[in-house]
C-alpha cells in the first residue's frame, strides 16, 4: 500500500521504509577475491581476447574501502531507466512456503518476457533455494540478470523496520552465503551488486559487503508496490516518479506484491510512449561508471 511506504536516511544514504520491510512478515578497493567466480569486483583485470566475457560494471570503492552506493544513472545520458524486482524470501519463512504461501511470481516475469522488457532481479538465496528451477531460469535468461538481495532478508543495521539483524561479523558470509544458493540453483552469471534488505546500511555495513566486491544498489523511485492491491495506484507512482536514469525498485513476490504484475502492464508502455528505454542496472553502472 502506498500509505505503508516511507523513507529512512542514514548517514550515508537514503532507505526505503515499510517497503522493503515485507520480508519480514511476507515475501521474488575489494581486499579478497569475490566468492562468485562469474561476476569479479571492480579490480579483476581480464584478458583482451573476445572469447573471454567482458567484466559487470562496477564502481570504485568510496572513502575508507567503502562499498560503493549506486542508486540512478546518469540523467543526461538519455531517457533510459532501469526496473528492479526484489524476491525475498527470509531465512525463517521455509514452513510458510511449505504450507502454500507463494514468494515466487512466475507471471510477473512471464510479462516481461512478453513485454520485452531487460530487468535486474535482486534475489535472496533462501529464494534460489525455494525455487531453483525458477532461479536457474531467471539466470539464463539473457533478458535479465541476477543481482544479490542477502541470503537472509536480515538487516544490516539496527532498527530496520522489524527485520532480524545479522551480525557484523557474518555480513561478508550473508553475501558470500547467497551468491553459493545461486551457484547450487544453477545461476551461471550473478551480477557483483547487492541491495540491502530493508535498504538499510551504515558505514560498518558497507565496509563488510566491500570484502565481497560488490557495488552497493539503491533506488531513486520507490513503486509502492508492497501489498498493495490498487495496480494503478501503484503505476501512478513510478510514473510520477522516473527521471531519466531512474532505478525503480519493485517485488516480484506473489503473496506480498499483487497487484505488481498488473501495474506493469501499465507502466511499461506509458514510459515507453513517452521515449524511455528499459535497460539492466549494469547498463546505467556502466555509463555512470565512464562519466566517472
Amino acid at each position: 500500500m502506498i500509505s505503508m511506504v516511507r523513507k529512512a536516511r542514514t548517514r550515508t544514504g537514503t532507505a526505503l521504509g515499510a517497503l522493503m520491510a515485507l520480508g519480514a512478515v511476507a515475501g521474488c578497493g575489494q581486499s579478497a577475491p569475490a566468492p562468485h567466480d562469474t561476476a569479479p569486483g571492480p579490480h579483476a583485470s581480464h584478458s583482451a581476447s573476445p572469447t573471454v566475457p567482458a567484466a559487470p560494471p562496477t564502481l570504485a570503492p568510496g572513502p575508507g574501502g567503502l562499498a560503493p552506493v549506486f542508486a540512478n544513472g546518469p540523467r543526461n545520458g538519455g531517457r533510459t531507466v532501469a526496473l528492479t524486482f526484489d524476491a525475498d524470501m527470509t531465512a525463517d519463512q521455509g514452513e510458510r512456503a511449505a504450507g502454500g504461501e507463494r514468494f515466487d511470481h512466475p507471471e510477473l516475469i512471464a510479462s516481461l518476457r512478453r513485454l520485452k522488457v531487460p530487468a535486474t532481479v535482486f534475489m535472496t538465496g533462501r529464494w534460489a533455494e525455494e525455487y531453483p528451477d525458477q532461479a536457474k531460469a531467471i539466470g539464463a535468461d539473457p533478458l535479465f540478470e541476477v543481482a544479490n538481495h542477502s541470503y537472509s532478508h536480515h538487516a544490516f543495521t539496527g532498527d530496520c523496520y522489524g527485520l532480524p539483524r545479522v551480525a557484523r561479523s557474518e555480513m561478508r558470509d550473508d553475501v558470500e552465503r547467497a551468491y553459493t544458493a545461486f551457484r547450487a540453483a544453477g545461476v551461471k552469471k550473478a551480477m557483483p551488486y547487492f541491495r540491502f534488505p530493508g535498504g538499510c546500511y551504515d558505514d560498518a555495513a558497507l565496509r563488510a559487503v566491500s570484502a565481497a566486491g560488490v557495488t552497493a544498489v539503491q533506488w531513486d523511485v520507490v513503486s509502492g508496490d508492497a501489498f498493495a492491491t490498487d495496480a494503478d495506484a501503484v503505476a501512478q507512482q513510478v510514473l510520477d516518479g522516473v527521471r531519466p536514469g531512474s532505478v525503480v525498485v519493485m517485488h516480484c513476490t506473489r503473496s506480498a506484491a499483487p497487484a505488481t504484475e498488473r501495474a506493469l502492464r501499465r507502466i511499461v508502455p506509458a514510459l515507453r510512449e513517452q521515449g524511455y528505454r528499459f535497460v539492466k542496472v549494469s547498463e546505467l553502472i556502466g555509463a555512470a561508471s565512464r562519466k566517472g
